[in-house]
Protein backbone atom coordinates (compact mmCIF):
# COMPACT_ATOMS: atom_id res chain seq x y z
CA UNK A 1 0.00 0.00 0.00
CA UNK A 2 1.63 3.28 -1.14
CA UNK A 3 -1.52 5.86 -0.95
CA UNK A 4 -2.60 7.59 2.03
CA UNK A 5 -5.58 6.08 3.89
CA UNK A 6 -7.86 8.53 5.23
CA UNK A 7 -10.99 7.76 8.11
CA UNK A 8 -13.51 9.27 10.03
CA UNK A 9 -13.71 8.14 13.67
CA UNK A 10 -17.36 8.78 15.48
CA UNK A 11 -16.91 9.08 19.11
CA UNK A 12 -18.65 10.03 22.49
CA UNK A 13 -15.87 12.72 23.15
CA UNK A 14 -17.14 16.13 23.18
CA UNK A 15 -15.43 18.88 21.72
CA UNK A 16 -14.80 20.22 25.21
CA UNK A 17 -12.94 16.31 26.07
CA UNK A 18 -11.12 16.86 22.45
CA UNK A 19 -7.98 18.67 23.92
CA UNK A 20 -7.71 16.30 27.13
CA UNK A 21 -8.45 13.18 24.49
CA UNK A 22 -5.19 14.29 22.70
CA UNK A 23 -3.27 15.28 25.81
CA UNK A 24 -4.20 11.43 26.92
CA UNK A 25 -3.42 9.95 23.58
CA UNK A 26 -0.08 11.69 23.54
CA UNK A 27 1.31 11.05 27.07
CA UNK A 28 -0.49 8.03 28.01
CA UNK A 29 -0.22 6.34 24.95
CA UNK A 30 2.22 7.11 22.85
CA UNK A 31 4.87 8.31 24.53
CA UNK A 32 5.25 4.89 26.80
CA UNK A 33 5.60 2.79 23.61
CA UNK A 34 8.76 4.85 21.91
CA UNK A 35 9.68 0.73 20.53
CA UNK A 36 6.44 1.81 18.39
CA UNK A 37 6.50 4.96 17.86
CA UNK A 38 8.91 8.10 16.90
CA UNK A 39 8.79 11.65 15.64
CA UNK A 40 6.23 12.58 17.65
CA UNK A 41 4.20 16.51 16.95
CA UNK A 42 1.50 17.55 18.76
CA UNK A 43 -0.29 21.11 19.08
CA UNK A 44 -2.71 21.36 21.49
CA UNK A 45 -4.39 24.52 19.31
CA UNK A 46 -3.55 23.66 15.79
CA UNK A 47 -5.40 24.63 12.36
CA UNK A 48 -8.82 26.06 12.99
CA UNK A 49 -8.33 25.68 16.65
CA UNK A 50 -8.28 21.85 16.96
CA UNK A 51 -5.99 20.00 18.89
CA UNK A 52 -3.37 18.17 15.87
CA UNK A 53 -1.07 15.21 16.52
CA UNK A 54 1.14 13.45 14.12
CA UNK A 55 4.03 10.72 14.63
CA UNK A 56 5.51 7.80 12.91
CA UNK A 57 4.86 4.33 13.47
CA UNK A 58 7.80 2.07 13.29
CA UNK A 59 8.38 -1.97 12.81
CA UNK A 60 9.39 -4.57 14.87
CA UNK A 61 12.68 -3.60 13.49
CA UNK A 62 12.48 -0.26 14.30
CA UNK A 63 12.04 1.26 10.83
CA UNK A 64 10.00 3.58 10.42
CA UNK A 65 6.53 2.33 8.28
CA UNK A 66 4.09 4.76 8.17
CA UNK A 67 3.33 9.01 9.03
CA UNK A 68 -0.66 9.52 11.24
CA UNK A 69 -2.07 12.58 11.52
CA UNK A 70 -5.26 12.97 13.74
CA UNK A 71 -6.72 16.15 13.84
CA UNK A 72 -9.34 16.66 16.52
CA UNK A 73 -12.91 17.64 14.85
CA UNK A 74 -15.97 16.10 14.89
CA UNK A 75 -15.87 13.40 14.06
CA UNK A 76 -12.05 12.90 14.36
CA UNK A 77 -9.67 13.09 10.96
CA UNK A 78 -7.36 10.81 10.57
CA UNK A 79 -4.33 10.19 8.01
CA UNK A 80 -1.87 7.34 7.49
CA UNK A 81 0.54 7.56 4.88
CA UNK A 82 2.99 4.97 4.04
CA UNK A 83 6.82 5.62 4.44
CA UNK A 84 7.91 2.12 2.55
CA UNK A 85 6.20 0.61 -0.31
CA UNK A 86 5.81 -2.47 1.34
CA UNK A 87 4.09 -1.36 4.11
CA UNK A 88 0.88 -3.77 4.18
CA UNK A 89 -2.95 -3.32 4.44
CA UNK A 90 -2.58 -4.88 7.77
CA UNK A 91 -0.40 -2.83 9.09
CA UNK A 92 -1.84 0.47 8.28
CA UNK A 93 -4.94 -1.49 9.69
CA UNK A 94 -3.15 -1.49 13.06
CA UNK A 95 -2.24 1.78 12.65
CA UNK A 96 -5.86 2.91 12.28
CA UNK A 97 -6.73 0.34 15.83
CA UNK A 98 -3.75 2.70 17.75
CA UNK A 99 -5.96 5.69 17.53
CA UNK A 100 -9.35 3.85 18.16
CA UNK A 101 -7.70 1.97 21.25
CA UNK A 102 -6.43 4.73 22.57
CA UNK A 103 -10.17 6.96 22.04
CA UNK A 104 -11.67 4.07 23.38
CA UNK A 105 -9.14 3.82 26.46
CA UNK A 106 -10.15 7.54 27.36
CA UNK A 107 -13.84 7.29 26.84
CA UNK A 108 -13.66 4.10 28.89
CA UNK A 109 -12.09 6.55 31.61
CA UNK A 110 -14.62 9.31 30.65
CA UNK A 111 -17.25 6.84 31.31
CA UNK A 112 -16.34 6.61 35.15
CA UNK A 113 -17.14 10.07 35.44
CA UNK A 114 -20.53 10.36 33.35
CA UNK A 115 -24.03 10.21 35.00
CA UNK A 116 -26.24 8.12 32.72
CA UNK A 117 -29.84 8.45 32.34
CA UNK A 118 -32.18 6.26 30.06
CA UNK A 119 -35.61 5.53 30.08
CA UNK A 120 -38.81 4.60 27.84
CA UNK A 121 -41.70 6.75 27.01
CA UNK A 122 -44.43 5.54 29.79
CA UNK A 123 -42.69 2.97 31.64
CA UNK A 124 -42.54 3.76 35.41
CA UNK A 125 -38.43 4.89 35.62
CA UNK A 126 -35.82 3.48 38.39
CA UNK A 127 -33.00 5.26 39.05
CA UNK A 128 -29.84 2.84 37.58
CA UNK A 129 -28.23 2.45 41.16
CA UNK A 130 -31.36 1.21 42.26
CA UNK A 131 -32.18 -1.65 39.79
CA UNK A 132 -30.73 -4.95 40.89
CA UNK A 133 -27.09 -5.69 38.96
CA UNK A 134 -27.79 -7.56 35.80
CA UNK A 135 -29.34 -11.17 35.43
CA UNK A 136 -26.78 -13.17 33.84
CA UNK A 137 -29.28 -15.88 33.22
CA UNK A 138 -30.60 -14.71 29.86
CA UNK A 139 -27.05 -14.95 28.73
CA UNK A 140 -27.47 -18.57 28.62
CA UNK A 141 -30.03 -18.49 25.71
CA UNK A 142 -28.29 -15.56 23.89
CA UNK A 143 -26.73 -15.50 20.01
CA UNK A 144 -25.78 -18.97 19.34
CA UNK A 145 -26.68 -19.95 23.09
CA UNK A 146 -23.12 -21.84 23.25
CA UNK A 147 -22.98 -21.31 27.24
CA UNK A 148 -26.27 -22.92 27.43
CA UNK A 149 -25.11 -26.04 25.69
CA UNK A 150 -22.06 -25.73 27.41
CA UNK A 151 -23.70 -25.80 30.89
CA UNK A 152 -25.81 -28.92 29.40
CA UNK A 153 -22.74 -30.92 29.07
CA UNK A 154 -21.78 -30.38 32.45
CA UNK A 155 -24.84 -31.37 33.87
CA UNK A 156 -24.87 -34.28 31.11
CA UNK A 157 -22.12 -35.65 32.75
CA UNK A 158 -22.55 -34.90 36.58
CA UNK A 159 -26.37 -37.31 35.64
CA UNK A 160 -24.28 -39.77 33.63
CA UNK A 161 -22.11 -40.36 36.67
CA UNK A 162 -25.20 -40.42 39.04
CA UNK A 163 -27.27 -42.58 37.00
CA UNK A 164 -24.18 -45.44 36.66
CA UNK A 165 -23.81 -45.08 40.40
CA UNK A 166 -27.29 -45.27 41.90
CA UNK A 167 -30.09 -46.31 38.69
CA UNK A 168 -28.04 -48.31 35.93
CA UNK A 169 -31.43 -49.54 34.93
CA UNK A 170 -32.40 -45.76 33.67
CA UNK A 171 -29.41 -45.73 31.69
CA UNK A 172 -31.40 -45.90 28.24
CA UNK A 173 -33.55 -43.10 28.57
CA UNK A 174 -32.50 -40.13 30.63
CA UNK A 175 -30.40 -39.07 28.54
CA UNK A 176 -32.99 -39.12 25.78
CA UNK A 177 -35.30 -36.97 28.18
CA UNK A 178 -32.77 -34.70 29.12
CA UNK A 179 -32.38 -34.01 25.18
CA UNK A 180 -35.92 -33.12 24.82
CA UNK A 181 -35.85 -30.71 28.18
CA UNK A 182 -32.67 -29.03 26.52
CA UNK A 183 -34.82 -28.89 23.17
CA UNK A 184 -37.84 -27.17 25.31
CA UNK A 185 -35.12 -24.84 27.00
CA UNK A 186 -33.99 -24.10 23.40
CA UNK A 187 -37.30 -23.56 21.52
CA UNK A 188 -39.11 -20.79 24.77
CA UNK A 189 -35.95 -19.15 25.14
CA UNK A 190 -37.20 -16.48 23.96
CA UNK A 191 -40.25 -16.57 26.64
CA UNK A 192 -37.06 -16.61 29.32
CA UNK A 193 -35.22 -13.79 27.76
CA UNK A 194 -37.97 -11.52 27.53
CA UNK A 195 -39.25 -11.85 31.07
CA UNK A 196 -35.87 -10.84 32.51
CA UNK A 197 -35.46 -7.66 30.30
CA UNK A 198 -35.57 -4.15 31.58
CA UNK A 199 -37.69 -2.85 28.73
CA UNK A 200 -40.02 -4.26 25.95
CA UNK A 201 -40.09 -2.27 22.49
CA UNK A 202 -42.98 -2.07 20.85
CA UNK A 203 -44.45 -0.41 17.39
CA UNK A 204 -46.22 2.38 19.52
CA UNK A 205 -43.37 2.98 22.10
CA UNK A 206 -40.59 2.62 20.15
CA UNK A 207 -37.94 5.15 21.65
CA UNK A 208 -35.30 5.02 24.63
CA UNK A 209 -34.42 8.67 25.65
CA UNK A 210 -31.06 9.22 26.94
CA UNK A 211 -29.63 12.05 29.02
CA UNK A 212 -26.00 12.07 29.96
CA UNK A 213 -23.35 14.59 32.03
CA UNK A 214 -19.90 14.41 31.83
CA UNK A 215 -18.16 15.70 34.71
CA UNK A 216 -15.24 17.43 33.99
CA UNK A 217 -12.11 14.89 33.87
CA UNK A 218 -10.25 15.09 37.55
CA UNK A 219 -13.37 16.44 39.41
CA UNK A 220 -14.68 12.59 39.63
CA UNK A 221 -13.34 11.61 42.77
CA UNK A 222 -13.97 15.34 44.42
CA UNK A 223 -17.80 15.00 43.00
CA UNK A 224 -18.07 11.55 44.77
CA UNK A 225 -16.77 12.87 47.99
CA UNK A 226 -19.08 16.03 47.97
CA UNK A 227 -22.04 14.30 47.15
CA UNK A 228 -23.09 10.67 48.67
CA UNK A 229 -24.79 7.97 47.05
CA UNK A 230 -28.19 9.14 48.84
CA UNK A 231 -28.08 13.10 47.29
CA UNK A 232 -27.11 11.11 43.61
CA UNK A 233 -30.10 9.12 44.08
CA UNK A 234 -31.64 12.37 44.66
CA UNK A 235 -31.30 14.16 42.08
CA UNK A 236 -31.47 11.52 39.71
CA UNK A 237 -34.73 10.91 41.21
CA UNK A 238 -35.75 14.38 40.17
CA UNK A 239 -34.32 14.48 36.63
CA UNK A 240 -36.70 11.16 36.10
CA UNK A 241 -39.81 13.18 37.43
CA UNK A 242 -39.22 16.14 35.54
CA UNK A 243 -39.31 13.31 32.53
CA UNK A 244 -43.18 11.71 33.51
CA UNK A 245 -44.05 14.95 34.13
CA UNK A 246 -43.48 15.98 30.82
CA UNK A 247 -44.34 12.70 29.49
CA UNK A 248 -40.83 11.03 28.85
CA UNK A 249 -39.42 14.35 27.28
CA UNK A 250 -36.64 16.21 28.99
CA UNK A 251 -34.30 18.69 27.68
CA UNK A 252 -30.65 20.09 28.64
CA UNK A 253 -31.82 23.51 29.95
CA UNK A 254 -34.32 21.33 32.12
CA UNK A 255 -31.82 19.19 33.61
CA UNK A 256 -29.24 21.93 34.43
CA UNK A 257 -31.91 23.47 36.40
CA UNK A 258 -32.36 20.55 38.21
CA UNK A 259 -28.03 19.99 38.65
CA UNK A 260 -27.75 23.81 39.56
CA UNK A 261 -30.80 23.58 42.64
CA UNK A 262 -28.47 20.61 44.42
CA UNK A 263 -25.25 23.00 43.72
CA UNK A 264 -23.73 21.08 40.63
CA UNK A 265 -22.01 23.07 38.60
CA UNK A 266 -23.61 21.62 35.42
CA UNK A 267 -21.24 23.07 32.30
CA UNK A 268 -23.85 23.06 29.40
CA UNK A 269 -20.93 21.56 26.92
CA UNK A 270 -21.01 18.37 29.06
CA UNK A 271 -24.59 17.97 28.81
CA UNK A 272 -26.12 15.79 26.15
CA UNK A 273 -29.67 14.77 25.07
CA UNK A 274 -30.93 11.90 22.43
CA UNK A 275 -32.98 9.93 21.94
CA UNK A 276 -33.24 6.42 19.98
CA UNK A 277 -35.83 4.75 17.68
CA UNK A 278 -34.49 1.54 18.61
CA UNK A 279 -37.77 -0.33 16.86
CA UNK A 280 -37.24 1.87 13.86
CA UNK A 281 -33.52 -0.14 14.10
CA UNK A 282 -34.94 -3.55 13.84
CA UNK A 283 -37.56 -2.99 11.75
CA UNK A 284 -35.06 -1.71 8.92
CA UNK A 285 -32.95 -4.74 9.32
CA UNK A 286 -35.46 -6.81 9.72
CA UNK A 287 -37.37 -5.85 5.98
CA UNK A 288 -33.61 -6.13 4.28
CA UNK A 289 -33.94 -9.87 5.77
CA UNK A 290 -37.70 -10.39 4.99
CA UNK A 291 -38.29 -11.55 8.60
CA UNK A 292 -41.00 -10.65 10.39
CA UNK A 293 -40.39 -8.35 13.62
CA UNK A 294 -38.27 -10.29 16.03
CA UNK A 295 -39.54 -9.27 19.97
CA UNK A 296 -37.42 -6.17 20.71
CA UNK A 297 -35.78 -6.42 24.61
CA UNK A 298 -33.44 -3.34 25.62
CA UNK A 299 -31.36 -3.92 28.85
CA UNK A 300 -30.10 -1.14 31.28
CA UNK A 301 -26.53 -1.74 31.37
CA UNK A 302 -23.78 0.34 30.21
CA UNK A 303 -21.76 -2.71 28.77
CA UNK A 304 -22.20 -2.66 24.99
CA UNK A 305 -24.16 -5.80 23.80
CA UNK A 306 -26.59 -7.05 21.00
CA UNK A 307 -27.83 -10.78 20.91
CA UNK A 308 -30.56 -12.70 18.97
CA UNK A 309 -31.93 -15.79 20.09
CA UNK A 310 -34.67 -18.36 18.76
CA UNK A 311 -35.30 -21.27 16.80
CA UNK A 312 -36.78 -19.32 13.60
CA UNK A 313 -37.12 -16.41 12.40
CA UNK A 314 -41.05 -16.28 13.11
CA UNK A 315 -40.10 -17.05 16.72
CA UNK A 316 -36.88 -14.48 17.11
CA UNK A 317 -35.99 -12.03 19.94
CA UNK A 318 -33.13 -9.42 20.14
CA UNK A 319 -31.52 -7.83 22.73
CA UNK A 320 -29.99 -4.86 22.87
CA UNK A 321 -28.51 -2.96 25.71
CA UNK A 322 -28.41 0.67 26.31
CA UNK A 323 -24.97 0.83 26.50
CA UNK A 324 -24.16 -0.10 22.38
CA UNK A 325 -27.09 2.40 22.22
CA UNK A 326 -24.72 5.02 23.59
CA UNK A 327 -21.38 3.95 22.47
CA UNK A 328 -22.47 3.28 18.93
CA UNK A 329 -23.66 5.57 16.02
CA UNK A 330 -26.85 3.94 14.31
CA UNK A 331 -25.10 2.85 11.13
CA UNK A 332 -22.71 0.95 13.90
CA UNK A 333 -25.82 -0.34 15.32
CA UNK A 334 -27.47 -1.14 12.27
CA UNK A 335 -24.59 -3.30 11.37
CA UNK A 336 -24.45 -5.35 14.69
CA UNK A 337 -28.16 -6.09 14.13
CA UNK A 338 -27.40 -7.47 10.93
CA UNK A 339 -24.75 -9.80 12.59
CA UNK A 340 -27.99 -11.30 14.90
CA UNK A 341 -29.97 -11.16 12.17
CA UNK A 342 -27.39 -13.57 10.78
CA UNK A 343 -27.88 -15.62 13.64
CA UNK A 344 -31.69 -16.00 13.21
CA UNK A 345 -31.70 -16.61 9.68
CA UNK A 346 -28.84 -19.68 9.84
CA UNK A 347 -31.04 -20.80 12.62
CA UNK A 348 -27.33 -21.39 14.53
CA UNK A 349 -29.05 -22.25 17.86
CA UNK A 350 -30.98 -25.30 16.36
CA UNK A 351 -27.34 -26.19 14.72
CA UNK A 352 -25.28 -26.55 17.80
CA UNK A 353 -28.52 -27.85 19.42
CA UNK A 354 -28.05 -30.56 17.32
CA UNK A 355 -24.02 -30.79 17.30
CA UNK A 356 -24.41 -30.72 21.49
CA UNK A 357 -26.97 -33.09 21.31
CA UNK A 358 -25.10 -35.71 19.01
CA UNK A 359 -22.17 -35.58 20.94
CA UNK A 360 -24.49 -36.60 24.25
CA UNK A 361 -25.78 -39.50 22.62
CA UNK A 362 -22.64 -40.91 20.84
CA UNK A 363 -20.98 -39.94 24.55
CA UNK A 364 -23.83 -42.19 26.46
CA UNK A 365 -24.37 -44.70 23.91
CA UNK A 366 -21.07 -45.57 21.95
CA UNK A 367 -18.24 -44.56 23.74
CA UNK A 368 -19.14 -45.35 26.67
CA UNK A 369 -20.03 -48.68 26.08
CA UNK A 370 -17.02 -49.28 23.72
CA UNK A 371 -14.46 -47.49 26.37
CA UNK A 372 -15.89 -47.35 29.71
CA UNK A 373 -12.50 -46.64 31.13
CA UNK A 374 -12.62 -43.02 30.08
CA UNK A 375 -14.74 -42.18 32.69
CA UNK A 376 -13.15 -43.44 35.18
CA UNK A 377 -9.46 -41.91 34.71
CA UNK A 378 -7.87 -38.54 33.88
CA UNK A 379 -9.14 -39.29 30.54
CA UNK A 380 -12.17 -37.89 31.56
CA UNK A 381 -11.16 -34.80 31.47
CA UNK A 382 -9.23 -34.79 28.76
CA UNK A 383 -11.99 -36.01 26.57
CA UNK A 384 -13.99 -33.22 28.28
CA UNK A 385 -11.58 -30.28 27.50
CA UNK A 386 -11.32 -31.57 24.08
CA UNK A 387 -15.02 -31.41 23.61
CA UNK A 388 -15.38 -27.77 24.75
CA UNK A 389 -12.54 -26.76 22.46
CA UNK A 390 -13.86 -28.35 19.46
CA UNK A 391 -17.53 -27.27 19.79
CA UNK A 392 -16.62 -23.74 20.84
CA UNK A 393 -13.79 -24.05 17.15
CA UNK A 394 -17.27 -25.34 15.40
CA UNK A 395 -19.49 -22.36 16.64
CA UNK A 396 -16.99 -19.37 15.28
CA UNK A 397 -18.10 -20.80 12.22
CA UNK A 398 -21.39 -19.61 12.68
CA UNK A 399 -20.24 -16.30 13.90
CA UNK A 400 -17.88 -15.52 11.24
CA UNK A 401 -20.80 -16.65 9.05
CA UNK A 402 -23.20 -14.07 10.98
CA UNK A 403 -20.13 -11.16 10.09
CA UNK A 404 -20.76 -12.27 6.68
CA UNK A 405 -24.39 -12.01 6.30
CA UNK A 406 -24.29 -8.61 7.69
CA UNK A 407 -22.09 -7.36 4.92
CA UNK A 408 -24.34 -9.21 2.03
CA UNK A 409 -27.45 -8.11 3.73
CA UNK A 410 -26.87 -4.77 5.28
CA UNK A 411 -23.81 -3.92 2.89
CA UNK A 412 -21.29 -1.79 5.15
CA UNK A 413 -19.01 -4.53 6.08
CA UNK A 414 -16.54 -1.45 7.22
CA UNK A 415 -19.16 -0.17 9.53
CA UNK A 416 -19.20 -3.38 11.47
CA UNK A 417 -15.92 -3.54 11.42
CA UNK A 418 -15.35 -0.01 12.92
CA UNK A 419 -18.17 -1.15 15.58
CA UNK A 420 -16.32 -4.44 16.35
CA UNK A 421 -13.25 -2.11 17.08
CA UNK A 422 -14.84 -0.21 19.16
CA UNK A 423 -16.93 -2.36 21.26
CA UNK A 424 -13.59 -4.80 21.03
CA UNK A 425 -10.85 -2.44 21.82
CA UNK A 426 -9.57 -4.37 24.81
CA UNK A 427 -9.46 -7.86 23.34
CA UNK A 428 -7.40 -5.79 20.03
CA UNK A 429 -4.80 -4.78 22.23
CA UNK A 430 -4.05 -8.21 24.03
CA UNK A 431 -3.98 -9.76 21.09
CA UNK A 432 -1.56 -7.56 19.52
CA UNK A 433 0.83 -10.01 20.90
CA UNK A 434 1.40 -12.58 18.43
CA UNK A 435 1.30 -15.54 21.65
CA UNK A 436 -1.94 -14.61 22.55
CA UNK A 437 -4.02 -15.07 19.42
CA UNK A 438 -3.32 -18.34 19.40
CA UNK A 439 -4.78 -18.75 22.68
CA UNK A 440 -7.73 -16.61 21.41
CA UNK A 441 -8.48 -19.47 19.00
CA UNK A 442 -8.83 -22.43 21.03
CA UNK A 443 -10.62 -20.49 23.49
CA UNK A 444 -13.45 -21.13 24.77
CA UNK A 445 -15.33 -18.41 23.20
CA UNK A 446 -17.72 -18.73 20.57
CA UNK A 447 -16.03 -15.72 18.67
CA UNK A 448 -13.28 -15.84 16.48
CA UNK A 449 -10.16 -13.29 17.35
CA UNK A 450 -11.17 -9.74 17.17
CA UNK A 451 -8.28 -9.34 14.62
CA UNK A 452 -9.14 -11.50 12.27
CA UNK A 453 -12.97 -10.06 12.47
CA UNK A 454 -11.57 -6.59 11.74
CA UNK A 455 -8.88 -7.56 8.86
CA UNK A 456 -11.39 -9.89 7.24
CA UNK A 457 -14.17 -6.96 7.21
CA UNK A 458 -11.94 -4.48 6.14
CA UNK A 459 -10.71 -6.11 2.85
CA UNK A 460 -13.72 -7.44 2.21
CA UNK A 461 -15.03 -6.01 -1.34
CA UNK A 462 -18.68 -7.15 -3.06
CA UNK A 463 -19.37 -9.23 -0.25
CA UNK A 464 -23.07 -9.86 -2.31
CA UNK A 465 -21.33 -12.16 -4.35
CA UNK A 466 -20.42 -14.63 -1.84
CA UNK A 467 -22.64 -17.80 -2.75
CA UNK A 468 -22.44 -19.82 0.40
CA UNK A 469 -21.68 -17.94 3.13
CA UNK A 470 -20.97 -20.60 5.65
CA UNK A 471 -18.88 -22.12 3.42
CA UNK A 472 -16.61 -19.44 3.06
CA UNK A 473 -16.51 -18.77 6.88
CA UNK A 474 -15.19 -22.69 7.31
CA UNK A 475 -12.43 -21.47 4.95
CA UNK A 476 -11.61 -18.28 6.43
CA UNK A 477 -11.60 -19.35 10.12
CA UNK A 478 -9.24 -22.30 9.17
CA UNK A 479 -6.71 -20.10 7.35
CA UNK A 480 -6.79 -17.27 10.10
CA UNK A 481 -6.51 -20.27 12.62
CA UNK A 482 -3.53 -21.64 10.71
CA UNK A 483 -1.79 -18.32 10.14
CA UNK A 484 -1.79 -18.04 14.22
CA UNK A 485 0.28 -21.45 14.10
Amino acid sequence: MTETASYKLETEVPASFMEKLFDFMYKQFLLPQKQRFSDFSFVREGAEGVPFLSYVVLDRQGKSIARVEVKGTTPIELQITPLSASVSDIEIGEAKQDVVIAVQIFEEHARKATLYFAWREGENIVPEELKKTEKSFNRLFLETQILFFTVFIVIGMALFIFIIAFYPSLFIIVPLILIAVQFAFVYYSTTFIARTADWHITKTNPVIHFLEYRLPLGEQDNFKQAYSREQLLAIKKEVYDEILSKRGEIDCQDAQKIFAKHGVACQQENLTAKKVNVYGLVQQIADKFGFPMPKIVVSNTMVPNAAASGPSPSRGIVLITTGLLVQLEENEVLSVLGHEFGHLRGRDPLILFGLTAGEFLFRFYVLFALFPIIFSSFLFFLYFWAVMVVIFFIAKFFEARADLVSAIMVGQPEVLAGALEKIGFQRLLYERMSSNRLQEWLGLDPHPPIYFRVARLAKLREPEKIKHPLIQSIKDVWSGFRASL
